[in-house]
């Protein structure tokens, strides 16, 4: 498995990445860590065609981050107003092993100063590969016609790493404990949620399909950074939305043993089963410090996931919820007393920065979603501005 790590600054050259050398001996009063699903995928940059459905190639984004593009400098923007010391995007296309769309985007967008706002260096990434567009070789819709060859990718994507992730720090990552759970195989947790067809009774997938299924939809990471001296590991994903199915629920299944994967890496007595793309077992030591980032795809209360996935997740023993709010969300959904907390404009608590109970003490907690009346509120007005989702931060010091 390759391991793609970067620095935009001085560094010093570590066979597979990069990684800047020395730090400073002062650890941070309080770190801001931010999730934000940006749509920075190809489908948002395809031109229209009346009466014509255009295909994306994967250089969608490639393009437009040339274009000094509109809805991208919106996204820059955000960020430099937040300015969190390390954030996950989500949705953002990763089909460049070279990733030249994400230093464009850090180089050209973020350390850029946008309407005025301050501009923000990332001299750290990571972006590594993902499941979506993948090629399987089997019928995981079921919808193959005889004599087809089936080919459905292991999530949902129309080329390899559409919808893909990355992590941006301003502190250096610490290459050799990455862990990445991308081969996963959904067959090997111990009682997984295996979607059965209503109709025969039987499992959704054929033997062979099941046996060779991925757990994640994208990926599951395991970053750690060094926070001068301080180890925080990022546990960034973003499973399957729960729907897009029919009455086998397969994706809110997998949306539900997606999240299930994080509960059981955080829990010593359930964590054995778990392995990683370099064949190494075992969950997260209770004495290291984290924070879970992403697009979960599930709300304890809204929308159509298997709510008690994500209320496990946001209530374990070492997960401290900060529940952050905003004004902007709460008078979008006015009928909705959940409003306040969502993260999505359709009307849900989508995206989560989580942080680790024992280690950390949150400091503050926010979302991103000005309100009707503030000027910011160009940022957010539709997607074509910037995303149907917000960004989520949360302020953190280590005890």
């Amino acid at each position: 498995m390759k391991v793609f790590i970067n620095s935009l600054a001085t560094a010093l050259l570590i066979y597979s990445g990069i990684t800047m050398a020395g730090t400073t001996n002062n650890t941070p009063s309080t770190l801001r860590i931010a999730t934000f699903n940006v749509s920075m995928e190809a489908l948002n940059y395809l031109p229209s065609e009346l009466g014509k459905e255009v295909k994306p190639n994967g250089n969608e984004l490639a393009e437009a981050l040339t274009q000094n593009h509109q809805q991208i400098r919106n996204i820059a923007e955000i960020i430099q107003r937040v300015n969190p010391d390390v954030i996950l995007l989500n949705e953002f296309d990763s089909n460049d092993e070279s990733h030249q769309s994400l230093k464009l985007f850090i180089s050209q967008y973020l350390a850029k100063s946008q309407q005025g706002e301050n501009a923000i260096t990332y001299p750290y990434f990571y972006q590594g590969p993902v499941n979506t567009g993948v090629a399987s070789g089997f019928d995981f819709n079921n919808d193959n016609k005889i004599g087809e060859l089936p080919n459905d990718a292991f999530g949902y994507g129309l080329f390899s790493g559409h919808f893909g992730m990355a992590l941006l720090s301003k502190y250096p990552i610490v290459k050799d404990k990455i862990r990445t759970f991308q081969l996963f195989k959904w067959r090997d947790m111990p009682n997984a949620m295996m979607p059965i067809n209503p109709e025969t009774k039987t499992s959704w997938y054929n033997e062979k399909a099941w046996n060779n299924f991925r757990l994640s939809s994208k990926s599951h990471w395991d970053i750690p950074l060094n926070v001068n001296g301080e180890e925080l590991h990022i546990l960034a994903s973003h499973p399957t939305p729960p729907v897009f199915d029919g009455p086998e629920d397969r994706n809110g299944k997998r949306n539900f043993d997606e999240i299930r994967f994080w509960i059981d890496y955080l829990t010593p007595t359930a964590a054995s089963y778990i392995y990683d793309d370099n064949n190494h077992f075992g969950g997260l030591a209770e004495d290291k410090a984290f924070v879970i980032l992403g697009d979960l795809n599930a709300d304890a209360v809204d929308g159509n996931a298997i709510k008690s996935g994500i209320e496990q997740l946001i209530t374990h023993t070492r997960v401290n919820d900060p529940k952050p709010t905003s004004q902007g969300g709460k008078l979008h959904r006015e009928d909705n007393p959940n409003a306040k907390n969502h993260t999505a404009y359709w009307g849900m608590r989508a995206d989560y920065a989580l942080p680790s109970k024992a280690q950390l003490n949150i400091v503050g907690s926010g979302i991103f979603w000005p309100t009707k009346v503030e000027p910011e509120f160009r940022l957010i007005k539709d997607r074509a501005a910037s995303s149907d989702h917000r960004l989520v931060w949360v302020d953190v010091a280590f005890k």
